[in-house]
């Protein structure tokens, strides 16, 4: 554990130093755009943060390659090159977005290039689903399913980035709780090393997160912009990829071998990584059916996020952000002591996990709804957001 730890501290010396630098450079040779209509800060405000995550990312990588703890995977590091390059890729392209805005199918098309380079090259598919012993059957399938889970959690991130501080900690929550349920995953599977490439790209953003934020909490100083939000989203999704995609069903699904209770066991080890993703994937749909509805493009701008949406409800940006990690924090724990309470020394106990989830989604609902007696104004869903302070896929003009 202890390694794990050292890669999120170095991780977050390393991103915190850069952003900090990115951000004196940015302002030095005016590296950000201007002030849009719907833009909240009053001044220019760099949006290259991402810069700094992808540069810290990549310092972990490289520190673990001379590591002997995590020579496990470096064995084989295929899969490894192929996602520091397709992060590369999109971190290129969003931060070409973030400087001059690209039309949204540019960015569309890197992002199934990276899923693919990731999917083809590096080998990193879906090649089981861990539900009643289910596998994939067809390599083309898998090939398709990998590239769009990837596809969908980068744009279900990149959504969600309109306030500030809102990605990062969300992210930084979601990547906690997934950290601590690959690593007990992999024990309960019966590994001989609790190491494993999906925990160390979790420590790796945990560090990412916590060295960006200070930089992003409000009122904040440095943007990620797509390419940060981007990044997050192909990271999240590789490292889920990475260890329940490669699961064998039959031993997930057998309760003896795996020491799972029958009733939740055999789900939750992906239910799991799609719930430390819900709130995004909830905005990324809504959005979509949304869209589509009033006749409009999937990627066409509008102010109804859920973020939106609570700041019309008369929250401010503040407590909105809290309140999102309040939400991510109930769900995913709450899931995430399910998991724990099927353990064969606690055999199908959810009570603990059931009880949590309950009280802490109760009061999330009272957070969330309290503002609204103060009411908000009525708004054009398709109106620009004077507060949105993000740079999105469906920012396309």
């Amino acid at each position: 554990m202890k390694q794990y730890v050292f890669t999120i501290l170095f991780t977050a010396a390393v991103t915190f130093a850069l952003s900090w630098g990115v951000w004196r450079l940015s302002l030095k040779y005016k590296l950000y755009p201007g002030i849009r209509e719907r833009d909240v800060h009053t001044t220019p405000t760099p949006r290259l943060g991402g810069v700094a995550m992808f540069l810290g990312v990549v310092a972990a990588f490289l520190v673990s390659s001379q590591h002997p703890f995590f020579s496990l995977f470096w064995v084989n590091p295929g899969p490894v090159w192929a996602i520091l390059g397709a992060t590369a890729l999109i971190v290129v392209v969003g931060v070409a977005d973030d400087l001059w805005d690209l039309d949204w199918m540019i960015k569309l098309g890197a992002q199934f290039l990276a899923a693919g380079v990731i999917a083809w090259f590096g080998e990193l598919q879906i090649y089981s689903l861990p539900i009643g012993g289910l596998a994939v059957g067809s390599s083309w399938v898998s090939f398709t399913l990998t590239v769009l889970s990837i596809v969908i959690v980068m744009n279900a991130v990149n959504f969600i980035d309109g306030l500030d501080g809102l990605v990062a900690g969300v992210a930084l929550i979601a990547n906690g709780v997934f950290f601590a349920y690959s690593y007990m995953l992999v024990r309960d599977t019966g590994a001989s090393t609790y190491f494993n490439l999906a925990s160390f790209i979790a420590a790796v953003l945990i560090g990412a997160c916590i060295g960006f934020l200070p930089m992003n909490w409000s009122p904040a100083r440095l943007f990620m912009g797509d390419s940060g939000a981007l990044m997050l989203g192909l990271l999240m999704a590789c490292s889920a990829i990475a260890i329940t995609g490669s699961l064998d069903p039959a031993i997930v699904g057998d309760n003896d071998e795996f020491g799972r209770s029958q009733l939740l066991g055999a789900f939750i080890p992906i239910l799991l990584p799609i719930v430390v993703v819900l709130l995004p994937l909830l905005d990324f749909g809504l959005a979509v059916v949304r869209r589509m509805r009033a006749g409009k493009s999937p990627f066409s701008p509008d102010r109804k996020h859920l973020h939106h949406r609570m700041l019309d409800m008369g929250h401010t940006d503040r407590d909105a952000v809290l309140i999102f990690y309040a939400w991510t924090a109930v769900v995913s724990f709450a899931v995430l002591l399910m998991y724990i309470g099927t353990s064969s020394e606690w055999p199908g106990d959810y009570l603990l996990g059931v009880l949590f989830g309950v009280i802490g989604i109760a009061a999330c609902l009272f957070l969330t709804f309290l503002p609204s007696r103060r009411g908000g104004r009525p708004v054009d869903p398709f109106e620009p957001d004077p507060r949105d302070s993000g740079t999105h896929l469906e920012d396309a003009r």
